[in-house]
């Protein structure tokens, strides 16, 4: 048996994308970070988000406005005390990025000298202004490659890429006093051995976990990774339930990821059935500036309804230089697909995409495991409630990660360095030679959440996915039990956890309300409060 190598730093960062690189690069000024990516550096959500990020940055917008629109879009449940600590913060946060070098589109000038030109701001679905800041449509690509440059050059940062968290180490686990993390297992998928990390602090930054469901547009990293660690280490989750569908994924066989921005819609895309007629002003009077979850049911409502696979999203009536110029990634991509957007529409389908629910934290981004903070996608603190607001989800990971850093930098000189940790053992455990297993499963647990924890939900759904969610969890803990680890069992063993939490959550709301719709429970309720699971339950 290989021995166990152990790395050690003040702070674990699990995660790679805007949350975890921008709170490494905070903390790395004071302390020393290990920096945890379980693909390449930049295979995370925030490489692949095209739209911007929000904030107010026009004169005739306002912090209370954002706050409004916010809490519109999340349709009763934000939290408005974090809806006004993100908005008031949003600016500083922004021009943190740009003086990290993130490059922001600005307006175009007569003499073609941008350097004192206000920044180009488009707007999104659920926005009542333009405050979108972006990067033509690849935004998130370039705070991703700029962040990341950063932190890979950075003296105080060590990058492990390529490595699988497998669980959080604690006090509680190891029948010691008090209720802390430690550090974490991890797995090295190079070596194909686990590793010990030990930790001062441990932040999750792991994303969502829409990976869960059959067509999302998520890379495969997004498998709920640390919300079932947290959940397994004792800390509560709220809100699973909702999970965000986008309403236009590209529609292509050799393209399942691939996202069309809401941009398209901010500026003056129309949806239309195959026939060419338009229907988003059948279903609200914004049309298709309509928040996500009216778009994205609307569309399923014109799929089922028309027997078709797909509808169409269409720009054509743009300029075309104004298209490209705005869109180059999404033109020069749907091009090489054969698709001219500029001349054609774009066929589109709704696919998971933001996990709005996650693990609770307070303003700092702590949960209820002393020294384990969760920031972006993988918290819930409030902010989205029951959907949303589109270009919020960046913003909530470079507010929260300053905040997580702070809170963090002002403990470090009262937490000492963990003692000796146990190895992972592995001596009990063997080779599989049952992949398919895996496999047969992986397909089974996506296909049945599509279908019955898709955007329409019934109970008797809800009741048929937890009990197929029950069979697969026996069958994955004994395989878990018995076999050497994997990607591919990490994984899944991650899924099917975050799988029953927003089955249960799901079971748990008796109304429709944001992303949430349950055809036999179908008005909002008077009463509305956060579904909040205890692990102990």
């Amino acid at each position: 048996m290989k021995q166990v190598v152990e790395h050690q730093s003040d702070v674990l960062v699990i995660g790679s994308g805007a949350a975890g690189l921008t709170l490494a690069l905070h903390l790395a000024e004071k302390s020393n970070v290990i920096l945890l990516s379980k693909g390449p550096l930049s295979e995370g959500s925030t490489y692949y988000a095209q739209g911007g990020i929000a904030s107010v940055f026009d004169e005739e917008d306002t912090i209370e406005s954002h706050v409004a629109d916010t809490l519109i879009a999340g349709a009763g449940l934000c939290d408005e005390e974090v809806v006004t600590f993100t908005a008031e913060n949003a600016k500083s946060a922004m021009e943190w990025l740009i003086h990290c070098g993130v490059a922001f589109d600005k307006e175009e000038t007569a003499d073609g000298d941008e350097s004192n030109a206000p920044y180009h701001l488009t707007r999104e679905g659920g926005h009542s202004h333009r405050r979108i800041l972006h990067a033509a449509d690849a935004t998130g690509k370039e705070v991703q490659v700029t962040l990341q440059e950063r932190a890979q050059n950075h003296p105080n940062i060590k990058v492990l890429e390529r490595y699988n968290a497998i669980d959080l180490i604690t006090t509680r686990k190891l029948k010691r006093p008090g209720n802390r993390v430690l550090g974490a297992y991890v797995w090295n998928r190079d070596e194909e051995h686990v590793e010990t990390v030990k930790a001062r602090f441990v932040a999750l930054a792991t994303g969502g976990s829409s990976k869960v469901y059959q067509y999302t547009s998520n890379p495969d990293i997004a498998s709920g990774d640390g919300i079932a660690m947290a959940w397994r280490s004792g800390c509560r989750v709220a809100n699973m339930e909702f999970n965000q569908f986008h309403p236009t994924c590209l529609y292509h066989a050799d393209a399942r990821n691939f996202l069309l921005t809401e941009a398209l819609r901010g500026e003056g895309a129309y949806l239309k059935r195959p026939d060419g007629s338009r229907f988003m002003p059948d279903f609200d009077e914004r049309g298709e500036l309509a928040p996500r979850d009216i778009v994205a049911r609307a569309i399923d409502y014109e799929m089922k309804r028309l027997g078709v696979d797909c509808v169409y999203l269409d720009i054509t009536h743009k300029p075309a230089d104004f298209v490209i110029k705005h869109f180059p990634t999404i033109y020069k991509r749907c091009l090489e697909l054969g698709i001219d957007i500029t001349k054609d529409a774009i066929p589109v389908v709704p696919a998971a995409h933001y996990t709005c629910g996650g693990v609770m934290t307070d303003l700092h981004g702590q949960t209820d495991l002393n020294g384990l903070y969760a920031i972006g996608e993988v918290a819930y603190t409030g902010l989205h409630g029951a959907n949303r607001l589109a270009s919020n989800s960046l913003l909530e990971c470079l507010v929260f990660a300053r905040a997580a850093a702070e809170d963090i930098e002002s403990q470090l000189v009262k937490i000492p360095m963990p003692g000796t940790l146990p190895d992972w053992d592995e001596s009990k455990v063997s080779n599989s030679d049952e992949e398919v297993v895996i496999a047969h499963n992986w397909h089974e647990l996506r296909l049945f959440m599509w279908d019955y924890v898709g955007i329409v939900r019934s109970d008797k759904r809800l009741e048929r996915a937890l009990r197929r969610c029950a069979m697969l969890q026996q069958e994955i803990q004994e395989y878990y039990s018995n076999f050497r680890v994997s990607n591919n069992l990490l994984e899944l063993r991650n899924l099917v956890q975050v799988a029953e939490l927003i089955i249960r959550c799901a079971m748990e709301r008796k109304e429709s309300r944001g992303l949430h719709y349950n055809i036999d429970h179908p008005n909002k309720s008077n009463n509305p409060l956060p579904t909040i699971l205890h692990p102990e339950q």
